[in-house]
């Protein structure tokens, strides 16, 4: 009987138990229609939901200070990634706490418990919005510290491309994503950490920049230079192809080369198509010498044969009326003195074929007159 007696005690108490449980769990939940009544009559009975509201309120406030301060004051990126996490956990405390309490101070646990909170609609919409900010600050910091990452691998990875390109044109297309990477860093938020990181290293990025586009604007310049060298030339050669020329078409050509060393002339030691430029120079001078020789050949041949033609045109006048027994071996001196001038007369000029004809009609002359001495 005491067994029984027992274990029907027992189980009176562990169903009474369980009911005063089920009873709190319900007039604890969120339905003012329950709550308020309650609130009136055994506000201890919502000591669990209040005990529960505080705590996440002190954790909300708790976390959006730590976070305020990790954003505002960064030492590193690990900060602004702790404070996005305090962000999202004081986030998640403000949605635990029940809207529909606003207005509905528990004001029976606060004078029991001392709170330290007002639960206000403009206390919990503040909380919010700074919260939002500090999202909105978060995104920044995480989308140019990004941008950061990003420019500054393409930037060196540009220094690094350019230094090993070796086309003119490909230097050009690493140039300009180089100076996009310039720009991407130049225009971060300044208020960002990125761009505390990034204020260091600027100037000395910059300062590289210039000195490989300076390098540029004058390897383009010298390029330049011997592509017009090249082009004069080009002149040149056509100009002076299927000789023999006149003196004033050797001293064109002449002119052509003389202007294509002289832009050659102007690249020093120290440009990078200083090789190039020397082995240029060494071919264009020595065409330049070639067609002075020529044009000095064309002309002094020019004035032998001019004059060999004259004493020609003096020996028919003096000789007009025949040679005479006693004037043969002045006739022969003069026209063997003729002969001479005309072997002067060099080949590959333009009056090399007309001087020897006459060098043949003038040794045909001198055989005449010695056979008749004899």
């Amino acid at each position: 009987m005491k067994l029984k007696l027992i274990a029907w005690s027992l189980g009176i108490t562990t169903v009474t138990a369980a009911g005063l449980v089920g009873l709190i769990s319900l007039v604890n939940l969120p339905y003012p229609m329950i709550r308020r009544p309650v609130s009136k009559v055994a506000p201890l009975l919502l000591l669990p939901s209040y005990i529960e509201m505080d705590h996440h309120y002190r954790e909300a406030i708790a976390h959006v200070e730590q976070a305020d301060q990790l954003i505002h004051h960064v030492s590193s990126f690990d900060d602004i990634k702790l404070g996005e996490e305090k962000v999202k956990l004081a986030q998640k405390n403000l949605d635990k706490l029940p809207v529909w309490f606003i207005g509905y101070e528990p004001k029976r646990y606060c004078e029991m418990f001392s709170c330290s909170w007002q639960f206000t609609i403009d206390e919990f919409e503040a909380a919010r919005k700074t919260i939002g900010r500090m999202e909105a600050i978060i995104f920044q910091q995480k989308n140019a510290f990004n941008t950061y990452q990003q420019a500054e691998t393409n930037l060196q990875q540009a220094k690094q491309n350019y230094q090993q390109a070796t086309q003119a044109k490909e230097k050009q297309t690493i140039i300009t994503s180089w100076q996009q990477s310039l720009d991407e860093l130049q225009q971060l938020p300044p208020q960002t950490f990125a761009a505390s990181l990034v204020s260091s290293k600027l100037e000395s990025y910059q300062r590289d920049f210039q000195a490989v586009t300076g390098s540029m604007t004058e390897n383009q310049q010298t390029d330049t230079m011997i592509t017009v060298a090249k082009n004069f030339s080009l002149s040149a050669t056509n100009l002076c192809k299927n000789p023999p020329h006149s003196v004033d078409k050797w001293e064109e050509c002449q002119q052509l080369w003389q202007k294509a060393i002289s832009r050659l002339e102007t690249i020093s030691q120290e440009d990078l198509g200083y090789l190039e430029t020397q082995a240029l120079l060494a071919e264009y001078e020595m065409n330049s010498s070639i067609v002075k020789l020529r044009s000095k050949s064309e002309k002094e041949s020019g004035e032998a044969l001019e004059m060999a033609k004259n004493e020609i045109q003096n020996l028919q006048e003096q000789f007009a009326n025949g040679v005479e027994e006693n004037q043969r071996q002045l006739f022969i001196s003069k026209m063997q003195g003729n002969i001479e001038q005309l072997k002067k007369v060099e080949t590959g000029t333009t009056v090399y074929n007309e001087a020897q004809e006459l060098l043949l009609l003038a040794k045909a002359k001198v055989k005449e007159a010695t056979e008749l001495i004899k």
